[in-house]
C-alpha cells in the first residue's frame, strides 16, 4: 500500500491480531506516478518482500 494508509493497515493488523505485522510501503500517490517511476517503486518494494519472507528484516 501506499505510505499515507500505513495507519489504517496498522489498525487493520491490530483488530485482525496481528498487531506489529510487518507489511512493505511505496511512495504515494500512484495515480499520478509515471510508468517508470511506478516499475522503480515495485521493483524496491518487492525487493523488501523477499527480505520480510525470507526473515532478513529480524
Amino acid at each position: 500500500m501506499t505510505e499515507r494508509f500505513v495507519s489504517a493497515a496498522e489498525l487493520m493488523a491490530q483488530v485482525l491480531g496481528a498487531d506489529g505485522f510487518p507489511f512493505v510501503t511505496i511512495a504515494h500517490p500512484i495515480s499520478s506516478a509515471a510508468t517508470d517511476e511506478l516499475v522503480r517503486r515495485a521493483a524496491a518494494a518487492a525487493d523488501e518482500c523477499a527480505a520480510l519472507l525470507l526473515g532478513a528484516n529480524r
